[in-house]
């Protein structure tokens, strides 16, 4: 397939067409300066503006705000209008890296919420519960060894589990590592509810996710509630296939984490093609 032909299959995504249209409406308000004329002393507060204030509250405090507390949005409002346009006549809003960044992190967010309208199809989920449906299965059932670590740093955490896989596979006894916890090290045959009782839910679906790695292999970590854990699976399997109609949203949450980035990638490139890029040394 040609470079064209790529670009013609992705212009044919929805999420493209968001994409350009929200680049076209940024560079218009760009190109107007925001909708606001730093020159201008004139700030006109209407009913329009009034009630996108109140909504705004309304969505933060669950409740409509009182005359008083209008008055305080409103002197709220024109207080930040003015250090706006004043940032803008002094030119603050130029080659500012926070701003740049601010601006990008909207278009991002423009994107994701694109993407979380995607559907997918019935054909997809069926696949990944086809292909991994222990991970699916209320009543999958494993059997496992972990060993805990006392660790929520993210850094930490992670020396610390490298550190014991290296003396996992210089052959070290398991049972003589890791820090102590009050849940089992090991579990035989049991059923995932079972598990996710003892350890939590963060734990199981680290677990499961993990369910197609090599049996009788130290793999992770996974987080918990405790801190974080290597697990060696010596078995799993689903008891009964799931059905797509009772662990849709399970699938589909899974789907679109998976498909999120490729998504992302697949509109920058579109994006990225309508530029001429110029490095000079």
């Amino acid at each position: 397939m040609t470079m064209k032909d790529r670009i013609k299959g992705a212009l044919r995504e929805p999420l493209i067409h968001f994409l350009i249209a929200g680049l076209v409406i940024f560079l218009l308000f760009a190109w107007r300066g925001y909708g606001v004329d730093p020159a201008s002393r004139t700030i006109i507060i209407d009913e329009a503006q009034v009630s996108r204030l109140g909504k705004s509250f309304e969505q933060t405090f669950q409740r409509e705000p009182s005359p008083k507390e209008v008055d305080g949005l409103i002197r709220e409002y024109i207080k930040e209008e003015i250090y706006y346009r004043e940032a803008l006549r002094l030119g603050l809003d130029s080659e500012d890296p926070v701003i740049r960044r601010r601006l990008r992190s909207k278009m991002e967010f423009l994107a994701q919420a694109k993407l979380d309208s995607v559907r997918p199809t019935d054909a997809a989920l069926q696949k990944m519960i086809d292909a991994n449906p222990q991970k699916y299965a209320a009543d999958a059932r494993y059997s496992f060894d972990q060993i805990y670590l006392n660790a929520f740093d993210p850094e930490i955490a992670g020396s610390k589990a490298e550190a014991l896989l290296s003396k996992l596979k210089s052959g070290a006894d398991w049972q003589s590592l890791g820090d102590n916890l009050s849940v089992p090290k090991s579990m035989d045959d049991i059923p995932r509810s079972e598990i996710e009782r003892q350890f939590g839910e963060e734990f199981t679906k680290g677990l499961s996710s993990l369910a197609d790695a090599p049996k009788n292999s130290w793999v992770g970590p996974i987080g918990s509630g405790f801190g974080i854990h290597l697990l060696r699976i010596r078995s799993a399997a689903a008891a009964s296939k799931p059905k797509l109609a009772d662990v849709r949203q399970a699938v589909e949450n899974d789907w679109r984490a998976e498909t999120m980035e490729k998504r992302e990638e697949e509109a920058y490139n579109v994006l990225l093609s309508a530029y001429d890029i110029e490095i000079k040394k």
